[in-house]
Order: structure tokens, then C-alpha cells, then sequence
């Protein structure tokens, strides 16, 4: 059995081969999820004005602060497996 990270590296590359767009609450699911499985929470002050994108994906990242890099990663493991299901 692969380990987590090479499991994790794995859905990554999975992720961008799917066959239909995601919904944009999956993708900044994925998003946050990555960002908080390669960076750890969420720093800096959050975005304003008419960046509505930048601001949603803080927003999303935010969500998760605190949940360990290990958790994040399985957590996108398994949203990505949900993904290919659901899309492939």
C-alpha cells in the first residue's frame, strides 16, 4: 500500500484529468483542502473589494484552519475518488 503522500500526489494528478468541471463548491473544497494539506492554515488578511474569487477561496480555505496536513490530505484523497465516481 502507497503511502498518504503518494496517494495524495496521486488524486492531485487525478483531479485535473477529469472529465466534466467540477462544481465550484467542490473545487474550493479541493482547493482549501490542498492548500491546507501542502500549507497549513490560512494566513494574511483576507481579501476585499471585487475579488469575489480570491475572497471565496480564502473563505474556503479559512473553513478548515486547524485540520492537520495528514487529515487534509486524506480528506482530498477521498473527495477526489468521489470526483472520478461522480465525473469519470
Amino acid at each position: 500500500m502507497s503511502s498518504l503522500k503518494e496517494q495524495f500526489e496521486a488524486a492531485v494528478g487525478r483531479s485535473q484529468s477529469l472529465t466534466k468541471r467540477p462544481s465550484n463548491e467542490e473545487l474550493l473544497q479541493l482547493y482549501a483542502l490542498y492548500k491546507q494539506a501542502t500549507e497549513g492554515d490560512v494566513a494574511g488578511d483576507r481579501p476585499g473589494g471585487f475579488d469575489f474569487k480570491a475572497i471565496a477561496k480564502y473563505d474556503a480555505w479559512a473553513e478548515i484552519k486547524g485540520k492537520s496536513a495528514d487529515t487534509a490530505m486524506q480528506d482530498y484523497v477521498q473527495l477526489v475518488e468521489r470526483l472520478v465516481q461522480q465525473y469519470a
